[in-house]
């Protein structure tokens, strides 16, 4: 299908989700909410009427999704809470194949006749399609799985955790980083749980209940003298866990030079805290870097977000195909790039793997919302681009027969598509440390934290920022610096890529808020890797560009 032809065909689709009750989100009592959650029974029954009516109509295939989504949010600034907020919403989503189109429709309306006339909508909507589709839908074969069930590994359910807790954390947080020299700081806490029940004619039925968090803290300490103001965000990662994350007295510490706390699989929010006021009093005497080439050391709460806009992106097959283009663009890493099996898209110490299946990680899940269980594979082998992220419909295109699980909606209320799952940098293979990698290095800086970034419609020419910068000469940290960016296109960066420490320093970034789509849709995703050397990148002095 031609991009102009998709687009047309997209617009049309739009149609199915423009019903009255497309979304019903109102605040609530999370833990009224959570115990409303139907019985696996009650959402197979209901589940079994959208088939069945979506079958009556003409559908040769349909999928349910019965959905509950809890968010919380608490937000506080200094010695005050900013706010706290209960997000609900319940509701049916019905995706029909009809004359070997797509059609969806919504409704928060699950009863007997809500969900019908939601799945004849799906089929009309399909319907109406048809007349401007030229190639039918090809599903990559997936046996139905029967009764299947997958929770995320919690030992303590964050929403029930009380309020005052939570608010008593960040006023630590606070309180602790105003005591040690910041003027401002801002904290927030962010829960989400989704409680998804899939279905299909093909025979599965697949209850999961999936968890994630993210806490934030941005911490500004201002020069009274000059009225100039430094900040430094949160390293800790958004996960996959229960509150049992936020542990501060177990948390698992990674020691970086110089004496950076970094976190693995718990986190010790109010330490960071502190050590963020330390490094942002550090900045306002840190010495302004000279612009030019140095070999950068990337830990992994930077080269996360590296690895997220330049691969994660790039070998999503809908922006390769040109399906995707309105939200962040195309993709360099086209077919004929991938059909030569000969790409280097880097160094032959690259290994990128895409999966849904690393524990704690954000898009970590039993099943994607095509119902294809979670999977591994390779992106990139060798430095060599092999593969894609693609759905059960596109998975054709590349000579597959098996979905890679990579389907996604961020709503019962919207349609699912092809998502990014968490893409990662395997570790090296050698033992080698931070500390052993910074002994090497004659001129460079060593990069924490993700800062402001840009990059093109191509997912190719980019500019990366950070949080903290240390200038490395002759094998030892020498000082902070501040005003880095550094510069490079995709290809360039991933190949001048010399050196990754080994699994001992592998941790994970994640983000809340990936955005695709048209109407857009949010997910959550994490990137793992461990610190990884780049040699000769161009480094711009921000202060002066």
């Amino acid at each position: 299908m031609k991009r102009k032809e998709f687009i047309q065909l997209s617009s049309m689709s739009l149609g199915g989700l423009m019903l009255p009750d497309f979304l019903h989100s109102t605040a609530v009592d999370p833990l009224h909410f959570l115990n409303e959650n139907k019985d696996v029974a009650t959402k197979k029954a209901l589940a079994n009427i959208a088939l069945d009516a979506a079958r009556a109509k003409g559908a040769s295939f349909a999928d349910v999704r019965i959905a509950r989504y809890l968010r919380q949010q608490i937000g506080t600034r200094e010695t005050k809470v900013q706010n706290i907020s209960n997000i609900g919403s319940y509701g049916i989503g019905i995706r029909v194949i009809v004359n070997g189109t797509w059609g969806f429709a919504a409704t928060n309306n699950v009863t007997k006749e809500g969900i019908i006339k939601c799945a004849e909508n799906a089929v009309a909507i399909g319907k109406a399609n048809s007349k401007l589709q030229t190639e039918p839908v090809k599903l990559a074969p997936q046996k139905g799985l029967g009764d299947k069930e997958w929770n995320t590994p919690i030992e303590k359910n964050a929403f029930k955790i009380p309020v005052k807790e939570k608010v008593d954390l960040l006023m630590r947080v606070n309180n602790e980083a105003l005591n040690a020299g910041a003027g401002f700081i801002s904290s927030s806490l962010s829960f989400v749980n989704e409680q998804k029940y899939y279905a299909s004619s093909e025979g599965s039925y697949l209850d999961q209940d999936i968890h994630r968090m993210l806490p934030a803290f941005t911490v500004t300490v201002v020069d009274k003298q000059t009225g100039k103001f430094k900040t430094r965000d949160a390293l800790g990662a958004a996960m996959g866990r229960g509150y049992e994350y936020l542990d501060g007295r177990s948390a698992d510490k990674i020691y970086g030079p110089h004496g950076i706390i970094l976190y693995s699989n718990t986190y010790d929010m109010v330490e960071d805290a502190v050590q963020a006021t330390k490094h942002a009093k550090e900045k306002h005497s840190a010495k302004s870097v000279t612009a030019g080439k140095y070999d950068l050391v990337l830990e992994p709460s930077h080269l996360g977000l590296t690895i997220h806009e330049s691969i994660g992106h790039s070998t999503e097959l809908d922006r390769v195909l040109g399906y995707e283009a309105n939200y962040s663009g195309t993709s360099f890493a086209t077919l004929d790039k991938w059909k030569s099996g000969n790409f280097h898209f880097g160094s032959d110490i690259v290994n990128i793997v895409a999966d849904r299946k690393q524990k704690y990680f954000l898009n970590t899940i039993g099943f994607d919302d095509d119902g294809v269980p979670a999977k591994e594979w390779d992106l990139i082998k060798d430095g060599v681009l092999v593969n894609y992220q693609a759905t059960r419909d596109q998975v054709h295109i590349l000579g597959q027969n098996e979905g890679q699980g990579c389907c996604h909606a961020d709503s019962w209320g919207s349609m699912q598509f092809q998502r990014m799952p968490n893409v990662s940098l395997r570790p090296g293979k050698e033992t080698l440390s931070v500390k052993d990698m910074i002994k090497n290095v004659e001129n460079g800086i060593y990069i924490l934290g993700r800062g402001s970034y840009s990059i093109d419609q191509q997912r190719y020419n980019f500019q990366f920022g950070g949080q903290v910068f240390y200038e490395i000469k002759n094998g030892e940290i020498t000082g902070m610096l501040d005003d880095v960016a550094y510069q490079s296109s995709t290809k360039e960066f991933w190949n001048s890529c010399v050196q990754i420490c080994d699994k001992n320093d592998y941790h994970s970034f994640g983000t809340f808020n990936d955005g695709k789509g048209q109407p857009g849709q949010l997910s959550a995703v994490s990137h793992g890797c461990s610190t990884s050397r780049f040699n000769g990148i161009t480094v711009l002095n921000t202060r002066s560009t």
